[in-house]
């Protein structure tokens, strides 16, 4: 049967919205963040990234390591950046199509370092080993809501021996027919992921890069800085064709201004300048805007992911996010 014609102009709400901003208030937030990417800048302690950013029009201090993005680069970078792509898993019914304003997809999250086992009627704490990643992603193959499996805990039994998160990423690969979301890489290993990928392809490069099985979750390092690591996984991924999710962990009131309009400032400055990054290293590289910002327990000095303001923060980081038709990856509760 014909489908009634959709009307012309009408904007339909299917869902619930949670709308905290404004279109103009969007824009004082982006002229804010803009102005502290220019003053006081962002440290970017790798010196590659920095002739990058150089290069590009920048204002480099290699004294300070800090690099002053106007807002032409800024703009410029976002509208290379896509609005939607695949993360692609081994097997064609697990490809995830990820797009600014799309559906939500769901993901484990990560990275811990303990599992809770249960014996006997009682509870026991043990460090994780690659068998546990192994057998968790196992499970999210079978959970129906899981659309794509980011590591979940690390290989504790590798710690100390040099390639633990080559192995996770193996393990994981191994495991799983999802897309595999490394949320825990290492700049200096990068082509070890990427071998990987390009062995489930029988070596076929181009392929590998066509339809990459994993992406990297990288994080700046609060405040305002890009760090040696976060910088090469950036290079590196963007010019693989490896997705990337930037995502910072500011701390309101520990590592970012305790009002959370200023905390969304610095987080989307160090936001940016990460895809700015991505896509001075590769026009066009894929790139997620990601938010697991919450707040600073004074108190107990602990960062409550529970919290209401994670809920606000990630709800406004989201905003963000379609301001700049970019697709966003936010931390649940």
């Amino acid at each position: 049967m014909a489908q009634n014609n959709a009307v012309a102009g009408m904007n339909a709400l299917n869902g619930v919205e949670l709308n905290l901003f404004t279109n103009d208030e969007l824009k004082a937030i982006h002229y804010a963040t803009v102005e502290v990417m220019q003053n006081p800048g962002i440290q970017v302690s790798d010196p590659e990234a920095r002739q990058v950013f150089k290069e590009n029009g920048c204002e480099v201090d290699e004294e300070s390591q800090v690099v002053k993005i106007p807002e032409y680069v800024v703009r410029k970078a976002l509208q290379l950046a896509p609005s939607r792509f695949t993360l692609w898993g081994r097997e064609k019914k697990y490809n995830t199509l990820i797009e600014c304003g799309g559906k939500v997809h769901w993901t484990c999250f990560g990275t811990g370092v303990k599992m809770c086992k249960y014996e006997d009627g009682k509870y026991t704490t043990v460090d994780s080993v690659d068998n546990d990643i192994a057998e968790i992603a196992r499970l999210c193959d079978w959970a129906e809501n899981i659309d794509y499996f980011s590591l979940p805990v690390s290989a504790r039994n590798w710690a100390g021996k040099g390639a633990q998160d080559v192995h996770e990423t193996f393990t994981s690969l191994t495991n799983t027919q999802k897309h595999f979301h490394h949320i825990d890489p290492v700049g200096e290993n990068v082509e070890y992921y990427w071998d990987l990928a390009v062995a489930f392809y029988g070596g076929d490069a181009a392929m590998a890069k066509k339809k990459p099985i994993f992406s990297m979750l990288v994080c700046p390092t609060s405040p305002l800085e890009l760090s040696v690591n976060a910088c090469q996984v950036i290079m590196k991924g963007a010019r693989l064709g490896v997705p990337l999710n930037v995502l910072s962990m500011a701390m309101s009131g520990g590592s970012s201004p305790v009002y959370l309009a200023g905390t969304l400032v610095t987080h989307n400055a160090e936001v940016l300048s990460g895809i700015v990054l991505a896509q001075l290293a590769c026009p066009g590289a894929s790139c997620m805007y990601g938010s697991s910002t919450t707040t600073f327990d004074l108190k107990k000095g602990t960062a409550p992911v529970g919290s209401p303001e994670l809920g606000l923060i990630s709800a406004g980081v989201a905003k963000l996010a379609q301001f700049y038709g970019l697709p966003s990856f936010v931390a649940g509760t």
